[in-house]
């Protein structure tokens, strides 16, 4: 008897232990559903600006005074447009990105605030606006003070703090004969670079250059002309720089009033894509332009 109850104790406690040590079940979670999201919408539209924008004022010769944006990039105006009013859209907008702001546009130093607006474009952004121009930026424009959207067709110009399209530069044929008194009177210098050795620069170290459709001291650049090839005006005298025959030094009558300075009997001027001393991109455009070396005649090369 005990012999047999024991031998059951002994199996109980065997299938006990079995059972314990049997890989137990995974319960099956209930199944999770998965969100289905919505797709995401394109938004073809022109970016929206994050902030207000910023006017403020640069220059560069031989434009003078115009706006750019907090950043320092050119701002543009259309001709093409109508007072408050874009219409510049697809291609032309990818040329011609649209100033855009994000509450009431700012005005920095010598911005008039008065004449800051913005006016809405078909796409939902909104585009700023100066003295009722809307303004742009030209996509060739890769850094602060670059203007090559300046009189590009013919419509394209950058703007004056006044809120006028600016032509011409500084002393160009525009200026008064007041103000090219304020000038006093040129010097002429001598720059140099590998591809035409030396020849002619004002004080600044803007190249000057010559226009063969000219005869001996009478220019015959005037209107458009005068805009691309801005006349080196002088109030009084001209200077000779080391280097220069002061004998050859002259100047001329324009019949805007001005008086413009010749060299050898050259009239001399400025191009107005050249944007910083030593630049010579005026060279030769045309067959007509050319710059001009200390003896007083045009270097070909």
């Amino acid at each position: 008897m005990k012999r047999t109850h024991l031998i059951v104790t002994v199996l109980v406690a065997l299938s006990v232990l079995v059972s314990a040590c049997a890989p137990q079940a995974t319960p099956t979670a209930a199944p999770t559903s998965v969100p289905t999201l919505a797709p995401v919408a394109t938004d073809t539209s022109a970016p929206a600006a994050a902030a207000p924008a910023k006017l403020t004022v640069g220059k560069a010769d031989p434009l003078g005074s115009f706006l750019v944006d907090g950043k320092g990039m050119t701002l543009y105006l259309f001709t093409k447009d109508t007072p408050n009013t874009t219409t510049c859209y697809d291609k032309c907008a990818t040329a011609w990105p649209p100033l855009l702001t994000t509450g009431a546009p700012v005005a920095g130093d010598g911005v008039d605030a008065s004449k800051l607006g913005t006016t809405p474009r078909t796409d939902g952004t909104t585009q700023v606006t100066y003295n009722g121009w809307p303004l742009y930026y030209f996509q060739k424009d890769t850094q602060p003070g670059d203007i090559t959207g300046q009189n590009v067709g013919s419509v394209w110009f950058v703007i004056s703090p006044a809120g006028a399209k600016v032509e011409a530069g500084a002393g160009a044929a525009t200026a008064t004969p007041a103000a090219a008194a304020a000038m006093g009177p040129a010097s002429i210098m001598l720059g140099k670079n590998d591809a035409f050795g030396s020849f002619l620069v004002d004080a600044k170290g803007m190249t000057l250059y010559l226009f063969t459709n000219d005869t001996p001291n009478t220019t015959v650049c005037y209107g458009k002309c005068a805009v691309a090839w801005p006349p080196l005006l002088t109030s009084g005298a001209p200077v000779a720089g080391a280097g220069l025959d002061a004998s050859k030094l002259g100047t001329i009558q324009r019949t805007d009033g001005t008086t413009q300075v010749t060299y050898n009997g050259w009239p001399l001027y400025y191009y107005f894509k050249d944007l910083k001393a030593g630049d010579t991109t005026g060279q030769n455009v045309g067959s007509v332009w050319f710059v001009i070396s200390p003896a007083g005649d045009k270097i070909s090369k």
